[in-house]
């Protein structure tokens, strides 16, 4: 028996290496791979999920660093320049409208906000950053978590086929991603399929995005009045940005930088595999039906909003 479930442990961790590998590869899309990790999760259970959390953290944050190396430090100014309004204006209505709604809901008032916030700025790391702020107990984040990584997974089937249908640009599509999809990985997952002049104005959008965590964490902290808070800093924007100023006014790197990031961008799709693979029964069990339709209708409302005024303004 023992020996029977030695060979079948040792069988899933090949199988899941190999497959780890093959996403490596071009012939294997970001979609592709989260479908992948999820049927690996779900049919043979991941084989080190210890590792997992820390490992997708540090390969998403070194691979959206590795894609600054595509970047013009002056071109992703002047696209943040014009996303900035856009960005400050849909964060504050998405926290509005989200608390409103987990009131009506009825939504316990910790896991609508950690819902609201996910929404508003950058999914998982903004419910990261507000956990301890707010007092969070470990069922309140892991149901906030799971609902934000369920949205995140249709959103990357979702939005590039709506985009086409659209016929919408590559501009277009890049704000749109930026500020409808929750979390990093998946923003920048739907922009590479849809194309590299949206996953350039995606990634800088929606870093910038992420830079409102700091603001709306020391906000938090404010009105829950929870002194010595500690606030998670997404300190891999700022290496993200030096990598930009590296690829704009050092010419030698310039030559190597289509190589960094046509290896960053084998690393999201990597990435986008372990988060499928994190996926497990128990935290789909865990969401509740009010949360998780707060953050439906949440979401929904975002991107449909969003869509509307990016078509009808030429944004």
């Amino acid at each position: 028996m023992d020996k029977n479930k030695s060979g079948y442990d040792s069988f899933r961790k090949i199988l899941f290496i190999v497959i780890a590998v093959l996403c490596l590869f071009p012939f294997v899309e970001p979609p592709l791979a989260l479908l992948a990790g999820f049927i690996f999760s779900f049919t043979l259970g991941h084989p080190f999920l210890k590792l997992n959390r820390k490992l997708t953290k540090i390969l998403l944050q070194a691979s959206v660093v590795g894609l600054g190396f595509g970047m013009n430090i002056y071109e992703a100014a002047e696209a943040g320049k014009e996303g900035l309004l856009f960005t400050a204006s849909t964060i504050i209505l998405t926290l509005i409208v989200g608390l409103l709604l987990g009131r009506f809901l009825r939504v316990s008032n910790k896991t609508s906000t950690l819902v609201s916030f996910g929404t508003a700025i950058c999914g998982g790391s903004a419910i990261a950053a507000m956990t301890p702020i707010i007092d969070a107990d470990e069922n309140e984040t892991s149901v906030s978590l799971g609902i934000v990584f369920v949205l995140n997974s249709l959103a990357l089937f979702i939005f590039p086929i709506v985009g086409h249908l659209l016929n919408m640009s590559q501009e277009q599509f890049g704000l749109w991603a930026a500020v409808a999809i929750h979390d990093t990985s998946s923003v920048v997952g739907a922009a590479q399929k849809y194309g590299d002049a949206a996953l350039h104005l995606a990634a800088t959008i929606k870093l910038e995005r992420a830079l409102w965590i700091i603001p709306l964490s020391l906000l938090g902290a404010i009105i829950y009045k929870k002194k010595g808070s500690k606030i998670s800093i997404p300190y891999f924007i700022f290496l993200y940005i030096i990598a930009m100023l590296i690829n704009t006014f050092v010419p030698f790197v310039q030559e190597v930088s289509p190589y960094i990031v046509t290896a960053s961008k084998r690393g999201l799709t990597l990435t986008l595999f372990l988060i499928g693979a994190g996926l497990t029964r128990e935290s789909l069990k865990s969401i509740g039906f009010k949360p998780f339709l707060q953050g439906v209708i949440l979401w929904i409302c975002i991107s449909v909003c969003s869509l509307l005024v990016i078509l009808n303004y030429n944004l």
